[in-house]
């Protein structure tokens, strides 16, 4: 049978593989944060009047959030088929294509979305970071997050450099410049997550070391639950963007493959934490005093009170003498 597939080298089709691979990976990432929003929508919508601001807020978040994926998501559908549909005979194949143009608005959008996404779930992150140290106090909120804060501004700063080097014409985001800045961006914005994530499970194991000394272990259990649903939701995100970062640094290929997961697994643990936040479960500013109250409010009876006891009621020591 004789052969009808592309002329490419090996190491080019491997590229348009995972390209594709990758624009999968982002199809099935998409449709997750879709159900995931109409969840959280849904709650926060309920919550709007009771809960105020806070809930009209996040509703607005996870919508602006949910257009910025879409439009990022149309922007990857665009570039897919401009390669393999529109320009198919391109001289080297369309990866060639893909690396010769990435000026184009598609190419362009879909560079630009991910950093705006990607910097929109840091700050939610750091956000909370916020929220759960103000139960402390609030100058010592803005100590805490104040590192996390500055390398989310490095990131910006290294972002915006990866973006102009991106899209200009020439290697687009494989040229040495853009994959040097590129990973530093996403390096930094790994470290945001990394030491947002340590610091909130600090504060929650801090206050849950303060409940176990006064309250029995049951108590403590949801703190423990919070814990594990911030270090599994953050992790998420980490396993997969260091391995991101290691095969961008290395110009392997399945890079493409992790880049179309990473969006989505940061944006999914976004989700997950304004879903407890709707749910009224999520930690506040007043946990702790909630938690505490409970001990603090318990009350017992005055010691020196009297009780009187009817001698009706009193046993018949008579009846219960055996009879001899």
């Amino acid at each position: 049978m004789p052969y009808y597939g592309p002329n490419e080298d090996s190491d080019t089709i491997l590229f348009e593989r995972t390209f594709l691979a990758g624009m999968f990976a982002i199809g099935v990432g998409y449709g997750m944060q879709l159900i995931l929003y109409v969840v959280c929508a849904r709650y926060l919508w309920r919550e709007r009047n009771r809960r105020g601001r806070v809930m009209r807020f996040l509703l607005a978040y996870i919508t602006l959030l949910l257009g910025l994926s879409s439009l990022w998501a149309s922007s990857v559908i665009w570039t897919v088929e401009d390669m393999y549909i529109n320009n198919r005979n391109y001289p080297g194949g369309p990866w060639s294509y893909f690396l010769a143009t990435p000026d184009l608005p598609e190419d362009v959008i879909l560079v630009v979305g991910l950093f705006v996404v990607t910097f929109l779930s840091d700050l939610l992150m750091i956000w909370r970071c916020w929220v759960i140290w103000t139960s402390s106090s609030k100058a010592l909120a803005f100590v805490v997050v104040a590192f996390p804060s500055l390398t989310l501004l490095a990131s910006i700063a290294m972002g915006i450099v990866w973006i102009q080097q991106s899209v200009v014409p020439g290697p687009s985001v494989f040229n040495k410049m853009a994959l040097a800045f590129g990973t530093s961006y996403y390096v930094t914005s790994l470290g945001v997550n990394i030491a947002v994530t340590i610091l909130i499970t600090l504060r929650l194991a801090l206050h849950r070391r303060v409940l176990l000394e006064s309250l029995p272990p049951d108590h403590a259990t949801q703190y423990l639950s919070i814990i594990t649903i911030i270090v599994e939701s953050a992790a998420l995100y980490s396993v997969i963007a260091l391995a991101f970062i290691i095969f961008y640094a290395l110009n392997n290929p399945i890079n493409q493959i992790f880049m179309g997961l990473l969006p989505a697994s940061q944006q999914i643990a976004c989700y997950l934490i304004i879903l407890r936040l709707a749910q009224d479960r999520a930690w506040s500013a007043d946990t702790p005093t909630g938690a505490t109250s409970q001990v603090t409010t318990m009350q017992f009876g005055d010691p020196t009170t009297n009780v009187q006891v009817d001698s009706d009621s009193r046993p018949n020591r008579r009846a219960l003498k055996p009879e001899p």
